[in-house]
């Protein structure tokens, strides 16, 4: 008998179809845990269904996270992987962060009739030239900003963080002022040791290093279908109103800002009102 694989389901069906109503997938890539997508679930009209694909419980993809953010597998292989759960019907499709580089690779693997009517980007960094950078360009400045936004998502309170504190500081100067800022707010206890701190910051650097490096070799074609993307107020790259689609969407890029960052967009009611609106246009 084989053991049973614990860890995350590919496939979670966070709300089921209505009879006649449509499924909406949603790529997701890990880092906060699939079912804080039920909040959209919640918003979506009735008879609207929502299916999570989790990247994270693809074993090639989920433990290059915990082992360095070295990736045995491709964009590509990702996408056909995930377009392989599709259905034979045409669907509608979302990506989050990395989940959005892998959802629009697999539009294109499917045939024209399947395709969605848009893609729907929730943040997503587009897989551009522009964006295609080597490891060494994730500095500790935007890394520890970064996990900030993240821990105070994961905790469910917010991590004050002045960037011009960090400036001109690395990891081990950086992270003690983060520690300061999550237990003065609230996110984590007052006795938190800095080394369990060190090893979440870790995993979660380790799973944007994965992402970048599948991104690097990667060579998107043009979307064949129009791109919406759903940007946070506080995204990761806030300067950029596009996040690099431009070059990609030839067919049209839609534009919509929502509250919250990066993590909090997916649990916030207002946001996820303002994403189903989208989808049901």
């Amino acid at each position: 008998m084989q053991p049973r694989r614990s860890g995350p389901a590919l496939v979670l069906p966070l709300r089921p179809a209505g009879p006649g109503g449509r499924t909406v997938h949603l790529v997701h890539p890990g880092a906060l845990a699939a079912q804080v997508h039920r909040t959209l679930a919640e918003a979506l009209p009735d008879g609207t269904g929502l299916t999570v694909l989790d990247l994270s419980a693809l074993p090639e993809y989920g433990e290059a996270a915990l082992t360095g953010g070295r990736a045995e597998t491709t964009v590509g292989a990702l996408a056909e992987r995930l377009a392989a759960e599709l259905g034979d019907r045409q669907v509608t499709l979302l990506g989050w962060s990395f989940g959005g580089v892998v959802a629009q690779a697999m539009v294109e693997l499917l045939p024209a009739e399947r395709r969605p009517e848009q893609l729907v980007l929730l943040d997503s960094i587009a897989p551009t030239e522009e964006y295609q950078q080597p490891d060494e360009a994730l500095e500790p400045l935007l890394l520890l900003g970064w996990f900030a936004m993240y821990l105070g998502a994961k905790r469910g309170r917010p991590v004050p963080l002045d960037p011009g504190a960090l400036a001109g500081l690395g990891t081990d100067q950086g992270l003690p002022l983060v520690l300061d800022a999550a237990t003065g707010s609230g996110a984590l206890l007052p006795d938190t040791p800095l080394p369990g701190l060190r090893k979440l910051y870790d995993t979660y650097v380790d799973g944007l290093l994965r992402n970048n490096r599948l991104t690097a070799p990667h060579r998107p074609e043009p979307s064949s279908v129009p791109l919406v993307l759903v940007k946070a107020e506080q995204s990761l790259i806030p300067e950029d109103p596009t996040l690099g689609w431009q070059p990609l969407a030839p067919r049209g890029l839609g534009l919509a800002v929502v509250p919250g960052d990066h993590y909090t967009m997916l649990t916030r009611p207002d946001a996820a009102r303002a994403v189903a609106r989208l989808l049901s246009l």
